[in-house]
């Protein structure tokens, strides 16, 4: 599972720091993912059952609300792990099953967003999502609490150029829908492909002309004319029980 990360969330700024029982437990159960140290109160960690080799201090729960930006909800518990390597976009595409769901990400940036997606992405069994490396959020803590462990078993593959990306996309057999409020197809007339990548632009601006070109299809989420749009994350959690029951 690929992140390249490089940003920062306190102490070594390639080292995240992340909190949150869900999102320290799935760290925990990864085999793919290194726990360097762990801060905890007493009740947490007789919760958490850290392993052996991952040195554990003790803390009151004020001592940890200074460990985590503005005081974040961290439940007793906060660790210090090393990055996940890099999941490469070929052997993503190579692993997925005939029928298959990918998630494409251009410029959401707001890591409780993307976490949120990541989650989504688990609960609807999407092979992974894919996102350009600079216009997307590092692995931290309040993506990894966003996410509720789902950071830790969604395949997140980071481009260097998107528009490259989703021509290799293609070549894999996905059908790529970009999802557009102002689109005139209904998401489940555009869908049909056993393998599609759903294509999703940043709140605001929405998906870059560039992007637009390379979908195969533009298609909205029939919402009622009360509301103008739907937070990215919702909308992908709507895009993808759509895809899941098509």
């Amino acid at each position: 599972m690929a992140r390249k990360n490089k940003g920062k969330s306190g102490g070594n700024p390639n080292r995240p720091r992340f909190w949150g029982k869900h999102a320290v437990a799935a760290a925990l159960d990864n085999p793919d993912r290194r726990v360097l140290k762990a801060w905890a109160t007493q009740e947490a960690a007789d919760f958490m059952r850290f392993p052996n080799e991952v040195p554990v201090m003790r803390a009151e729960a004020p001592d940890l609300g200074r460990m985590v930006p503005n005081d974040a909800p961290h439940q007793g518990v906060v660790i210090e792990v090393e990055p996940l390597e890099d999941v490469w976009l070929g052997d993503l595409l190579a692993d997925a099953p005939d029928k298959a769901v990918l998630l494409v990400l251009d410029q959401v940036t707001d890591p409780h967003n993307v976490g949120a997606i990541l989650r989504s992405a688990a609960a609807f069994g999407a092979v992974g999502i894919v996102t350009q490396d600079r216009h997307s959020p590092p692995e931290g803590g309040a993506l990894a609490k966003a996410a509720s462990g789902a950071l830790e078993r969604v395949p997140w593959a980071r481009v260097v150029n998107l528009a490259r990306a989703l021509e290799e996309i293609a070549e894999a057999g996905f059908w790529r829908i970009g999802l557009a409020g102002e689109a005139t197809t209904d998401l489940k007339d555009a869908l049909g492909p056993p393998r599609v990548a759903l294509v999703l632009g940043a709140e605001g601006p929405g998906m870059r002309s560039n992007t637009r070109e390379h979908c195969d299809a533009l298609a909205r989420l029939p919402i009622t004319q009360d509301v103008e749009s739907l937070n990215v994350s919702n909308a992908a959690a709507v895009a993808l029980y759509a895809a899941s029951v098509a």
